[in-house]
């Protein structure tokens, strides 16, 4: 039997062990650079290559990584926790609090393996990224400032944006999170295609964006002329909204002004002619019925319960009568949980810092939905399986 000791010694070899790898990778990268040039390395599909083979195969170990962590890492974990639960006569099936959740835990140091090496292979992720942007930031920036005044469709950035304290946080602890760093679009759209993978499927031609955007329920008299997806991040779901309505106006908008800016740049690499917009989605500033179909794409477990209230109630607003609102996000409505199920709610929560994911789960979103002047469809189709279902038309 291991010891408490011997699992703690464990943990601190594996930190030692993954800062060496870390900086080795970083030193041989900063060699690279300097024999290498970076430019267009083609595209894959609609993903443009990373511009050198280094950065590209540090992205290609750190995914490696993840699903070993995933498969294999994070089951020993969670196989650990059921016995933890067993031992300690928890049944089940049982309804635990998050207080209750982290009595269970706190005192098990062997789950510090698993948090930690998930966390280390997170940061360098965002690292080995950031670090090749912020070094070639003059080829980037041109990048994004060439596409800004271009289309086919429209980019609106606010440099006086007042971007309010709960949107500033450093969610899946990427480093300036989405407002705070001017390559946070990029960062981001490299970053999170290896997220997909270890927990969902290939998304790096948009895959799941597209499949999402092909399920969405359309309003019954069949008229789709404008679409706002809120929250657009870098505009996967908006761009995929466009291509399957060619002929509407699409607006993705987000308080993150780095990634519309590269949402654009990339929609107009695509041809794609959907818009974007540094605005806040709890104040649009559309018209009020404005559009035909308002969605959003797994944001509001990352704002505080009130803000989601005042953005379904900003939804029911642009909304015109007979259009649809169909917001995507996790299954929520409760403090209480199975054990495992608020295992894995404070784990994401606590190490993928997910600052506002506790405050969503405890409402009700469909039923806020419900009592902001929608009426929630029965027996309607999932648009992103496994994430609940929200189809509301506006009365």
């Amino acid at each position: 039997m291991i010891g408490r000791r011997t699992l703690f010694s464990g943990a601190s070899a594996t930190v030692a062990l993954t800062s060496l790898v870390s900086s080795q990778m970083a030193q041989a990268a900063q060699t690279l650079d300097k024999v290498t040039n970076t430019g267009p390395r083609g595209a894959d599909g609609r993903l443009k290559r990373l511009a050198t083979l280094d950065l590209e195969s540090q992205q290609d170990f750190t995914l490696g990584f993840r699903l070993m962590q995933a498969k294999k890492i994070r089951t020993a974990s969670n196989n650990l926790f059921e016995r933890i639960i067993a031992t300690k006569g928890v049944d089940p099936a049982s309804q635990i609090t998050m207080e209750q959740l982290r009595e269970l835990v706190d005192d098990e140091p062997a789950f510090n393996l698993a948090q930690k090496s998930w966390l280390a292979n997170q940061q360098i992720t965002w690292k080995t990224l950031r670090d090749h942007f912020h070094a070639h930031e003059e080829v980037y920036l041109g990048e994004m400032e060439a596409a800004d005044k271009t289309g086919p469709g429209k980019l609106e950035l606010n440099p006086n944006f007042d971007i309010p304290a709960y949107a500033r946080h450093e969610i899946h602890i990427q480093p300036g999170g989405y407002v705070g760093d001017p390559y946070a679009g990029y960062i981001y759209h490299y970053g999170t295609n290896s997220f997909y993978i270890s927990v969902i499927g290939h998304n790096e031609q948009d895959q799941i964006h597209k499949a999402t955007a092909g399920r969405l329920p359309l309003p019954a008299d069949g008229k789709v002329k404008r679409i706002l997806d809120m929250g657009c991040g870098v505009g996967q779901l908006t761009l995929a909204l466009k291509e399957r309505f060619p002929d509407a106006e699409v607006w993705g908008i987000d308080a993150g002004g780095p990634m519309v800016r590269y949402a654009h740049m990339r929609a107009n690499g695509l041809n794609n002619g959907a818009n974007f917009a540094q605005r806040m989605a709890e104040n649009t500033g559309f018209p009020d019925g404005y559009f035909d179909l308002v969605t959003s794409y797994i944001v509001h477990h990352e704002l505080p319960a009130e803000i989601t209230r005042k953005v379904i109630a900003e939804a029911q607003r642009v909304t015109r009568p007979g259009g649809v609102y169909y917001p995507i996000d996790f299954m929520s409505g409760g403090t209480k949980g199975t054990p495992k199920g608020m295992y894995s709610r404070w784990w994401d929560h606590r190490w993928n810092n997910e600052v506002w994911s506790l405050e969503y789960h405890s409402i009700n979103f469909t039923d806020e939905i419900a009592a902001r002047g929608f009426e929630i469809q029965k027996n309607a189709a999932a648009a992103l399986p496994g994430f609940g279902v929200r189809h509301a038309v506006r009365a």
